[in-house]
């Protein structure tokens, strides 16, 4: 019953409207909600076989209608079975009470939830679905805290009770399971913001073939098929200036590391030429890192007027401090006539400065993680994660160029995207939240840029392979990852 995960990432709204037109070419409701049964029993089963026991707490709605056919299809492959409805039988009806009824038929034991009741063996989340609208409230609020205390494994039908489907922030209280099964679409929520960590692994169940006319996803996940011929094969007569001559701008006292990791993965990510215009103590170690690197040690700001000026591609931000030389620096570089990728203290500077958003087209792209982009927009960091797809499309509207807002599911779009949805990437792990991996990233959508890819593409390959290569570098252990290990598994996705 399952599949891998789609390319097409649907809002809540969206999904009912699918579900809907479903039934309408033909497949029943009770029809879909057994094969949603079907595919959490599948799922459940293969982790947990020789548990023999099954806990399922049920709401009213169709969540919690697969909650009582997943009940129905444990008893009779021959598990211990409890049902905790979270309703009277009398407040349920459509296809929900349907399934109620075939489950007491069955045999399954069925009682109202009571707080201090026992959650047995493995429990099964159908209390809340996508349509959750508000902050939680009781009794589902009690319920949650007490199966989030149990210690038991904990699979979610469709979507963690209290979780946003559409912006992945906890509505109060949330589920935190091991394992979620989703049916129809993927839904935002799943991907991004809190949505990953309450979720666990997350399986995907289409339940039935999407009717056509569909409407336009939310999302769209990044996925290197789609990258397959974004960099065409270098011809034999290839030289380094037809891949573009990458300047990077940044480096006060005490932060060459990040502008030197910044340079080298732009030169790994294939940029024909690349410089760095830096305070003159960070030249030595530069160049002992990466010769190949084109190094200019700058006191004052107007030293760097020449180098910006043949630039193809500048990349201004990683360690570029807020002193009076960064600003200088930093306002030099952004005069200059040529695409930009902003990071760090660059969108910082952007922030503070009244007319900010005249510097910046749609040749640009501006990196923000949820602080950065929370002071660009003159929010709270926690407004931004509350809804960050949102957040997003304000700081393409304000700003006018290609946006990448880090973070896990971090999102891309661009002005002009012509009707694409926005991406969102669902690569990259844990090991990732470490000092000089957004610099890495700054360097890698530099040289994309400097090849002659758009904006708009650049931030989206450049976040793609970005996260690819974190996943390869770490090889599943999330601690004591650094950014420089990302070097040649950048390499290798790059030619993947």
């Amino acid at each position: 019953m399952t599949t891998t995960w789609p390319k097409a990432v649907h809002s809540a709204a969206q999904t009912r409207a699918i579900d809907a037109a479903i039934i309408a070419q033909g497949v029943p409701g009770p029809q879909l909600m057994q094969r949603a049964a079907e595919a959490v029993w599948a799922e459940l089963q293969a982790r947990w076989p020789h548990v023999g026991q099954l806990t399922v707490l049920c709401g009213k709605g169709n969540n919690g209608g697969d909650g009582f056919l997943v009940a129905r299809l444990a008893l009779l492959a021959g598990w211990k079975v409890h049902v905790l409805s979270l309703f009277d039988r009398a407040e349920f009806g459509g296809d929900a009470l349907q399934a109620l009824r075939a489950a007491a038929e069955a045999g399954v034991s069925i009682d109202t939830w009571q707080p201090g009741a026992e959650l047995d063996g493995v429990v099964l989340d159908a209390m809340l679905g996508t349509g959750l609208q508000g902050q939680v409230r009781e009794p589902f609020s009690v319920a949650i805290s007490a199966l989030n205390a149990s210690g038991v494994p904990v699979v979610s039908v469709d979507i963690p009770s209290g979780l946003d489907a559409d912006t992945g922030q906890v509505l109060g209280a949330a589920v935190k399971a091991a394992l979620t099964v989703t049916f129809i679409t993927l839904k935002p929520g799943l991907l991004t913001a809190a949505g990953p960590d309450q979720t666990g692994e997350l399986v995907f169940a289409g339940l039935a073939a999407l009717p056509p006319g569909m409407p336009k996803p939310a999302l769209e996940r990044l996925l290197l098929a789609d990258w397959a011929s974004a960099l065409p094969s270098r011809p034999r007569a290839a030289h380094k200036g037809l891949f573009g001559h990458v300047v990077l701008v940044g480096g006060d006292r005490g932060m060459g590391g990040a502008i030197m990791l910044a340079a080298e993965a732009a030169l790994r990510s294939g940029a024909g030429r690349v410089s760095v215009a830096t305070r003159p103590e960070h030249v030595a170690p530069l160049l002992s890192r990466c010769p190949e690197i084109m190094a200019l040690a700058i006191e004052e700001a107007e030293e760097a007027g020449t180098l910006l000026a043949r630039a193809d591609t500048l990349v201004i931000g990683p360690g570029l401090g807020r002193s009076e030389w960064s600003q200088q620096l930093c306002e030099l570089a952004m005069a200059a006539d040529a695409p930009k990728v902003l990071d760090a203290d660059a969108l910082n500077i952007l922030a503070e400065s009244v007319d900010g958003h005249l510097w910046l087209c749609d040749r640009d792209i501006i990196t923000p993680h949820p602080a950065e982009a929370a002071r660009l927009l003159g929010l709270k960091t926690v407004q931004v994660q509350a809804d960050r797809v949102q957040a997003l499309r304000s700081l393409v509207e304000r700003f006018g160029c290609a946006v990448v807002l880090k973070g896990v599911g971090s999102l891309v779009a661009a002005v002009g995207d012509q009707g694409q949805p926005p991406g969102i990437c669902t690569f990259g792990n844990p090991g990732m939240a470490t000092a000089g991996m957004g610099d890495v990233l700054s360097g890698v959508a530099g040289a994309l840029l400097a090849q002659g890819l758009p904006a708009g593409q650049a931030a989206r390959y450049a976040v793609l392979v970005h996260a690819l290569a974190g996943d390869t570098a770490a090889h599943g252990d999330h601690r004591g990852l650094l950014a420089g290990d990302l070097m040649m598994p950048l390499r290798h996705w790059l030619n993947a």
